[in-house]
This record gives C-alpha cells, structure tokens and sequence, in this order.
C-alpha cells in the first residue's frame, strides 16, 4: 500500500504465503513501484516512511535504497535532495540502535555504489577507473590492498584474465582487497567477475545483442559494495574481495577461437568461444583464492550467462555449490535480504564432459548448449578451485549467477551486496545483521586443517 502526500511517502507491505521462493516483504516490487512513481525520479518527496516488521527492515531499507540510483548524465531537470527513509515497525515500537541506523546506511551506500559503477558506460568505467575506485575503498577501510595488471598477470601466470583483456586500451587486472582483523579464523573470498564491456570478441555480439554489456561488471561491482560494508559494519573473519577485470575486446591482440590458454589453476584452456570470457577471469580468480590466500569458503558472483534467466528467471540469480547446507543459507539468506537465489543442478560428472577437448584440459564453453548450460558454465570456475570434482575438498565453493537480477529495464539494481551481507551476516559485528542471517554449517577452517592433515 502507497500512501502520498506533499511532504512523504508511506509504504506499507502486504505478506502473502501464496509463494515459497519470494521475498517476504516484496522488496523487489517495492523498488519497482518506488521507482516509478510520479515524483521519485525528481526527488519530490524528502520523506518515504516505510511500515514493516521488525524482522524486514533489512529488506524493506534494500528496496527504498535501490529506488534512488545516482548516475545520470541527463542536462534537464535534474535536482538534488536528501531523502530521509523511517521505519514504523507495530510489531516491536523500540527505536533502531545507532549501529542499525550504520548498517542501513552503509548497506544503501554498497548498493548504490555497485548500481552506479554499472550503470556507468565503458568510456566512464574502464577497467582502469574500476581499479582507481576499489584502490580508493580499499585505503579509505585501511585494509591491504594487491593490484596485478597488464603485462604482469602474464608474467604471473594469469592467462584468463590476461588473456580475455589483452586487446583493450585499457589494461586488464587482478585487483584484491584484503580485511585481516586480530583473531579470525577463517578465511573468506569474494570473487567479481569485472567485464567492464563485453563485445564477444571475435565470437562477436550482435547489434542488438551488444548494447548493455557495460553490465557485465555486475558481479564485481557487487562485490565490492559488500565488501565496503562488511568491513565498515564489523567482520570478525579474514575476507578477501578478489576482483577480476578485464574488457573484452577485439583488436590485434584479441584472442581467437583455438587459442590455448593457460590459466593460473594450471590447467590449460582451449578457447571455441571468446564471448565465453567470464568463466574465464573468475577461474584465476578462484584458483588465486585457494593458492595464495587458503581460502576456507570461496564464493564467485557474476553476470555469467543467458542461460541464468531461462533456467531461474529475472528475479532469482541461480545459485550452484558443492555444499547442500551452504546452499540452504543461500537461499534463507536471499528471501531475508530480498536478493533472491534459486538453486540449479550441481552434478559434474554427467555435466562436466560438455568441455572436454582433444588438444587441452578443457574447452571454455560446451558441445551442448541444451545441457543445464547455466550448470556447466559454473563447474566450469570450480574445475580451477579444485584440483578434481572426483575428488572430495574441504573448501566450500558457492557460485552465483546473477546476470538477469543485475538490472531491471535499462537501470541497474545494486545486486549482491544485500545477498553477501546477510548470508555471512553471523559473521558481522551488527546484530540487526546476525539477527536475519541463515544459521551456517560448522567450522570450515577446522574441516580443511584437518582434511590437509589426512593429505
């Protein structure tokens, strides 16, 4: 329900129980509407009162902060106001902590931090700038902050990313931030896939089909808003956000179908379709979060297929693990947050086979695009992590492909941050986010010590 009058917005949320995979408060819908309604796009409105339950405020305060993207380069009516957000909750009329109010606050930034970077066309947002923007946070959090760009991802092993960026103006680069508080004891990495533009390639888009591709940073942009407020919010274990950036490009340097690259896992890649570049980067940097910073959990997030919105849809990214606990939190984490996932098959050893090559460990895209695609191209980034599917790991893998949620029309969402924060939320200092945060399997850091003791 909408209340409006001159001065605010009252926003009152419905429940239904007619669905188990959305979102209890609707937080989508509440953007949706939020968004277009008359005056929200012209800052009319300096108040928007939302009235939820205590439990929703999180996901309530995602969808308010996802109606008010800051990227425009439009020269008439624009304006300028603050816009105060209050929550009215019946259920419990104590006032919101100061820490709540940080964590809100922080959480909104996150998102529209990550819909402005993609929102924001390939001459404003090359890889470069990207890696300037995260350089920035980094420092301003005082965390340790490690860039490998250019030439130096070849000389460093990083064929993926090297290989896929190579052709552009801009350098490509691994770029990874580093939150090392005293007393963790696991270790967490966050991996972005960074395609600051995707033309395909010489496997080259189509007119029709290219236009948008400035979104294909999705999964890093969200990456690093989560990471941003993860740390700003208190994290009590080692987490890494692990950027992988990179422009796909076409020019003399571009790579070709039949190119063979060797990525930093080891493991060398037949390339039969260059618009297949995403798996790509985030296979270095999956095998970089293993190799040099011994990740306990490693989780990849990126705009990675086509496939995703046929097999899940525009609302819910797909989400594929070899965890089946991790991948309950997964989904309790999505409908708290209003990041909604839904799982997909994870069955390697009748899917993996889509990538086999005469000349090579792998190709990088399947024989069969009729099977479970959006499957294998996520098995394709965990055959980096793990050294064979056959063999069990004690690290737990969790992929998420958001490529449909990362935009609603032609205007970006701010996806993932909201998803991250809550699902590591027992991690976090604030209780308003351990409070909504799925309750997580036991120690993994203790599983993988104990795993490399038996090797």
């Amino acid at each position: 329900n909408v209340i409006v009058n001159l001065q605010h917005i009252l926003f009152s949320f419905a429940f239904t129980d007619l669905s188990r995979s959305r979102c209890l408060p609707g937080s989508g819908s509440a953007s949706l509407v939020l968004r277009y309604f008359p005056g929200i796009s012209n800052n009319l409105y300096p108040r928007v009162q939302v009235v939820c339950h205590r439990q929703h405020v999180f996901a309530c305060g995602v969808a308010v902060a996802r109606a008010f993207p800051t990227y425009s380069l439009k020269t008439r009516d624009v304006t300028t106001r603050d816009v105060t957000v209050c929550f009215i909750t019946p259920d419990d009329p104590s006032p919101l902590t100061e820490q709540d109010i940080k964590v809100l606050t922080s959480t909104a930034k996150s998102i529209r931090l990550a819909a402005d970077i993609v929102d924001r066309p390939r001459n404003e947002m090359t890889c470069d700038d990207l890696v300037k923007c995260a350089v920035k946070i980094g420092r301003d959090l005082g965390v340790d902050v490690t860039v490998v760009s250019g030439e130096q991802l070849k000389e460093q092993g990083f064929g993926g990313i090297y290989g896929v960026g190579k052709a552009a103006e801009s350098p490509p680069a691994l770029c990874v931030l580093s939150h090392k508080p005293a007393g963790a004891t696991k270790t967490i990495a966050w991996c972005g896939k960074g395609i600051m533009y995707d033309t395909g390639g010489f496997s080259i888009k189509t007119k029709t089909g290219m236009p948008g591709m400035k979104r294909d940073c999705g999964g890093a942009a969200g990456i690093l808003g989560a990471f941003q407020s993860a740390v700003e919010c208190g994290f009590s274990e080692n987490l890494h956000a692990v950027l992988c950036i990179a422009e796909n490009s076409v020019g003399p340097c571009a790579a070709v179908p039949d190119d063979i690259h060797i990525l930093y896992s080891g493991k060398s890649v037949e390339i039969n379709n260059t618009d297949a570049e995403g798996r790509l980067v985030l296979g270095d940097g999956v095998a970089y979060a293993r190799k040099d910073l011994n990740a306990d959990i490693v989780l990849d997030m990126c705009t990675l297929t086509g496939a995703q919105g046929i097999t899940t849809g525009q609302h819910h990214a797909a989400v594929l693990t070899n965890n089946e606990k991790w991948e309950s939190c997964a989904v309790k984490a999505g409908l708290s947050s209003g990041d909604m996932v839904f799982p997909i098959v994870y069955a390697p050893e009748v899917h993996f086979s889509e990538f086999k090559s005469s000349v090579a460990d792998m190709k990088n895209s399947v024989a069969n695009r009729s099977n479970a695609q959006c499957s294998c191209a996520g098995l394709f980034i965990g055959a980096h992590l793990f050294d064979d599917y056959f063999k069990p790991s004690p690290i737990v893998w969790i992929h998420v492909d958001m490529a449909y949620p990362v935009h609603i029309g032609e205007r970006a969402t701010g996806w993932g941050p909201a998803l991250l924060l809550t699902l590591f939320g027992r991690y976090s200092t604030s209780s308003l986010l351990s409070d909504i945060a799925p309750v997580l399997p036991a120690d993994q850091a203790s599983k993988r010590a104990k795993h490399e003791e038996m090797c």
